[in-house]
């Protein structure tokens, strides 16, 4: 469609809403989605017990760049937990109303379930995972051979998303966002993926590893390859990670 962006900006501006979920009263959606209890549960080390990524932030704005190219020195276990922390780690949890967390979002909507596609991280099998951020534990999701070809195809052939430590794949839950937003919503969730994947460019110099945002990637491929309906959960950031070559 012609002007599709002009028409998006004019119609979430706030005199073309209607009422919200939340002003009616409406059950919020759960703060976390439901997984299968009958997959393997990893736990990650606590992040407060981490002594990594203590390069001053001075120094990591001023060193980080995007990366595409990693050496084969994998991440450790408490690399990802410190990534993960800095990137959706929860720091409480207000009953079951909002999470308070180590990245900005609107109104503590958190609206992101994590996914990472596990190429070279000490202890844990390659494929793809989900992380647990209320139990700071990973899920596994599809550990089978060609599970990292098909991320890479959703992400136009973008070799290097496979050939990361990890790569982070972001998911925007739709109505955790807009139950209280409605349409404007969406702007938000596409505002909290930058804040988040600017966290990961800094703890990854931080480590020194890197990061690469990609937003180039093919939609219903890749939310066909996480199980996504692509409405109501959809594919709105990717980022590869590894060390540095």
């Amino acid at each position: 469609m012609k002007d599709i962006g002009k028409y998006f900006l004019e119609y979430t501006k706030y005199q073309h809403l209607d009422e919200s979920a939340q002003s009616k009263n409406l059950k919020q959606p759960p703060l976390e989605l439901e997984y299968d209890i009958t997959k393997k549960l990893i736990p990650l080390p606590d992040p407060k017990s981490l002594n990594i990524g203590n390069l001053p932030l001075k120094d990591a704005i001023n060193q980080r760049k995007s990366l595409r190219n990693y050496s084969s020195v994998p991440l450790s276990i408490e690399e990802l937990s410190y990534l993960l922390w800095c990137t959706q780690g929860v720091k409480k949890v207000v009953d079951t109303r909002a999470t308070f967390r180590t990245v900005p979002s609107a109104g503590a909507r958190h609206a992101f379930e994590t996914y990472l596609l596990i190429n070279n991280v000490e202890g844990l099998k390659p494929g793809l995972y989900r992380y647990l951020a209320l139990e700071n534990k990973l899920i596994e999701i599809d550990l089978s051979p060609d599970i990292k070809d098909k991320v890479v195809a959703g992400c136009l052939g973008q070799g290097f998303a496979g050939l990361s430590a990890v790569t982070f794949i972001w998911v925007a839950v739709t109505h955790r966002m807009t139950w209280r937003y409605v349409e404007r919503g969406y702007r938000y969730l596409f505002l909290d993926a930058g804040h988040v994947c600017q966290n990961l460019y800094l703890a990854s110099e931080s480590i020194g590893a890197g990061a690469c945002a990609i937003a180039a990637y093919d939609d219903d491929v890749i939310n066909n390859v996480l199980g996504l309906d692509g409405q109501d959960c959809f594919v709105i950031y990717i980022a590869p990670v590894g060390k540095k070559a």
